[in-house]
């Protein structure tokens, strides 16, 4: 099978280029936009603090980057996309599965940005900004046109924007801390409420594990030979970095003014420190938020191209990477456009169904690529449907039913909570539950599956793929 030819994902040796710090800025700058500061208000919203909020947002963005910066390492490895690679635990149409819930992710996202982006032009152009529906197609067509231009685009973009976002950050936090004082109450630690810091904690965790489905389509591009410390370490912490600070700006103008919607809480506060500076943090916000947008439609459209070629073997070309691309951005646009005047504030829903929809998977992925695997799998047996992968894979198909069904009764959102969480009340526990079970069930699943000859198959299926 003629891999490099026919694949739409796969990028060979010959192609591999950049520096393995350019993952920096690219997710520094994918975490510092609007709907990051929204995710940061959570906590302050359902009547928590500032200093425990603060606390749960650190402490949840450091949990959910540490198995985002993991999946990303798997890029230079296998010069594959995230989703891809999960043909081997879940089989070839098994994929379908985990491909669905990244669309879900995408469209989401994006749908949810282009209301925000709504809401940020109007509070700069105030009575001078144009028709609600006017903003959010022109966005998504901004944000679609940045996904067309490709990688290399995206990562310079990204690496501006980052130091144009550290710019104007720095002066938020050194002028928040200077000049306002907030009431003794935001930062009392006897001040603790479970459900306001577990709520907070498990969207900030969700936020950041939920950009796993699509760090390796960012880091697939680097040569062979970027390790996996480097490939970690730089993605965490650009990731880590951008989230956890661009959050506690919000938290911070959340406990500053309560019950205001996010741009505006923003832009009083930032003015608060220097006049217009609060203008300059929504202007770079919006703009990250261009950029973040512009990879999720890249990250559907090749989770689109990907379901089409489960069905029917596909040449990827430049038209059928725009219709997908335009698929995305319709079905996004769509969705914007008919959302409810509530649909901002239904975000932390979204980041909790998210949550419990990546959770078994993450665990599935990571435990076949560094413990069973350890890294040994085939590229053309993986785009092949009647490979050593199987169709249907029922190891991680299995793990994953468990995994997502022992969460249930801990769920909490505003869709559903279950018995568990309302014994709780309401607290959300439910990636700590997922995350072992699947991991475990998984790895007992394998016990029956012979790894040594697994991966030499792996390996003798490449040989000369990619001749240097």
């Amino acid at each position: 099978m003629e891999i490099e030819k026919r694949s739409i994902d796969y990028v060979p040796l010959a192609e591999r280029h950049g520096r393995v710090w350019h993952l920096w800025p690219v997710w520094f700058a994918g975490g510092a936009h609007l709907a990051t500061l929204a995710v940061g208000v959570l906590g302050i919203a359902l009547g928590g603090n500032l200093i425990w909020t603060a606390i749960a947002v650190i402490a949840g963005c450091a949990l959910g980057t540490f198995f985002m910066a993991f999946h990303a390492t798997q890029g230079p490895q296998l010069g594959l996309p995230q989703m891809i690679q999960s043909r081997p635990q879940f089989g070839y149409m098994g994929a379908l599965l985990v491909w669905g819930v990244a669309l879900i992710s995408y469209i989401g996202y994006n749908a949810f940005n282009d209301v925000l982006a709504a809401q940020a032009v109007h509070q700069l152009a105030r009575s001078h900004a144009p028709n609600g529906s006017v903003t959010i197609i022109t966005f998504s067509v901004v944000a679609v046109s940045v996904a067309a231009i490709g990688y290399d685009w995206i990562h310079r973009a990204q690496r501006y924007l980052a130091y144009l976002l550290i710019a104007i950050l720095s002066g938020v936090t050194i002028g928040a801390v200077l000049v306002i004082r907030l009431p003794a109450a935001q930062f009392d630690l006897q001040g603790f409420r479970g459900v306001p810091f577990l709520a907070q904690f498990f969207a900030a965790a969700a936020y950041q594990l939920s950009w796993s489905i699509y760090v390796s389509d960012y880091s697939r591009y680097l040569p062979h030979d970027v390790g996996v410390r480097a490939s970690f370490w730089w993605t965490y912490v650009g990731a880590f970095i951008g989230a956890t600070w661009t959050m506690l700006v919000g938290t911070f103008a959340a406990a500053l003014h309560p019950h205001v919607d996010v741009a505006a809480a923003m832009q009083t506060a930032a003015d608060a420190v220097i006049p217009g500076l609060g203008t300059l943090l929504l202007i770079g916000a919006l703009l990250g938020l261009v950029t973040i947008s512009a990879l999720n439609f890249y990250g559907a459209s090749l989770t689109l191209l990907s379901v089409a070629d489960s069905f029917r073997p596909i040449v990827c070309t430049v038209a059928k990477r725009l219709s997908s691309l335009l698929a995305a951005a319709v079905t996004a646009t769509v969705i914007a456009l008919l959302a409810s005047s509530d649909f901002v504030n239904r975000f932390a829903d979204l980041l909790a169904v998210l949550l419990y929809l990546f959770t078994p998977w993450t665990a599935i992925n990571l435990v076949d690529f560094y413990l069973i695997r350890k890294g040994h799998y085939s590229v053309r047996e993986i785009f092949n449907p009647h490979g050593m992968y199987g169709r249907w894979n029922w190891r991680g198909l299995l793990a994953y039913g468990i995994g997502f069904a022992v969460m249930i009764p801990f769920f909490s959102t505003g869709l559903y909570t279950g018995p568990v969480a309302r014994a709780l009340k309401g607290a959300d526990l439910a990636m700590l539950v997922g995350l072992p079970v699947a991991t475990l069930v998984y790895t007992f699943a394998c016990r029956s599956m012979d790894v040594q000859a697994d991966r030499q198959r792996a390996d003798a299926a490449d040989v000369g793929l990619d001749p240097a």
